[in-house]
């Protein structure tokens, strides 16, 4: 069997390698800086060092797994399509990835992208909602990552890449009103919602929906980021005074404060209405938002690797969004979640 290649360990990135070594899978680790201990792993080839000239040494048209930081992410795109790779792309990118899709049909690769918890459940959930209701009058998307108990301060800490969060909070965020896609300020339409188990908190209009725009049949959809109230009137009033540094320190990740993920699909037709919550606490060490956005990474990959991304996901050689796998997968890698205690609720 050959190995697959993991581009990126990070606090997701070294979840989602630990997933394909319990599954027997061996990992070629490509990284500018990579852990003793993975180094030390038996099942891992670490090769540590500029990602772009390593990425040439690895064997034609492997399972790559994408896990770079958005700033680039993308630039890696081309080099492993020319190649033939399949890949499963989590780098959260401003570039769009589907620009890429001519490249990747003339060299017959796959490149699935949006690979997380929302964007990437939230897609295939809204696509289960599309074939369960046909047309949908509203799409709604509510997803955070948050620690258990709000404090005095920012009440939040950056599970992945804190500059991606910043580009969250300022990227101007595009929703669908009255079948069309328009653009709204980040941070408006802010309301108070009240969060299973954990009470209110705040919601406003972040910049998620991406390819299910045009994908999924609706005519209304928007998501929202969910946050303990007094975080936004923070950003809002202190962000422009303090450097980047400042903000990614104070945003660090504390594995030992507790933490959880939660995300809401609600869609709406006609006088039906889907509902599916989905939520984790965190297990093992591992953090909620790294467990529940490296576990659809690890099953999208595991997908690729033992049932193929043509015939057994239900691709075509090109570059696809999420909600484009086929049933059988996408059940497959909501059962994985579920195995590993993520918590689903439908109603």
């Amino acid at each position: 069997m050959s190995a697959v290649i993991a581009l990126g360990c990070g606090l997701v990135g070294r979840f989602v390698i630990e997933r394909l070594l319990e599954n027997g899978h061996k990992v070629v680790v490509l990284d500018l800086n990579i852990p003793e201990d993975l180094k030390a792993n038996e099942g891992i080839d670490a090769r540590q060092g500029d990602v772009f000239e390593n990425i040439n040494q690895i064997s034609p048209k492997s399972v790559v797994i994408n896990m770079l930081p958005g700033r680039i992410g993308d630039k890696v795109r081309p080099v492993l399509l020319k190649a033939g790779h399949h890949v499963v792309d989590l780098a959260f990118t401003a570039e769009d990835p589907q620009q890429h899709h001519l490249l990747a049909v003339q060299n017959n690769a796959v490149l699935l992208w949006d690979v997380g918890i929302a964007p990437g459940m939230s897609n295939m959930l809204a696509k289960k909602a599309s074939e369960m209701l046909g047309y949908l009058d509203t799409v709604t998307i509510k997803v955070g990552g948050n620690p258990t108990h709000p404090d005095s301060e920012w009440s939040y800490m950056a599970p992945f890449s804190p500059s991606d969060v910043i580009e969250e909070y300022t990227r101007p965020a595009r929703i669908k009103l009255d079948n069309e896609i328009c653009e709204v300020p980040a941070i408006t339409d802010r309301h108070m919602i009240q969060v299973d188990g954990y009470g209110e908190m705040e919601a406003f209009l972040t910049d998620g929906l991406r390819s299910v725009l045009t994908t999924i049949p609706a005519s209304t959809m928007k998501e929202y980021t969910v946050r303990w109230p007094g975080h936004i009137d923070k950003w809002l009033n202190e962000s422009k005074s303090l450097e980047e540094d400042e903000l990614l320190n104070a945003w660090k990740f504390d594995p030992s404060r507790q933490e959880f993920t939660w995300l809401e699909v609600v869609a709406k037709s006609a006088q039906q209405q889907k509902r599916w919550v989905v939520q984790d606490n965190g297990r093992n060490g591992d953090g909620s938002m790294a467990r529940t956005t490296g576990l659809v990474t690890a099953a999208c990959a595991l997908q690729f690797i033992e049932n193929g991304p043509l015939d057994g996901c239900g691709l075509s050689p090109g570059v696809h969004p999420p909600e484009a796998l086929n049933e059988r997968a996408i059940d497959a890698i909501i059962e994985m979640m579920e195995q590993h205690g993520v918590q689903f609720s439908e109603d």
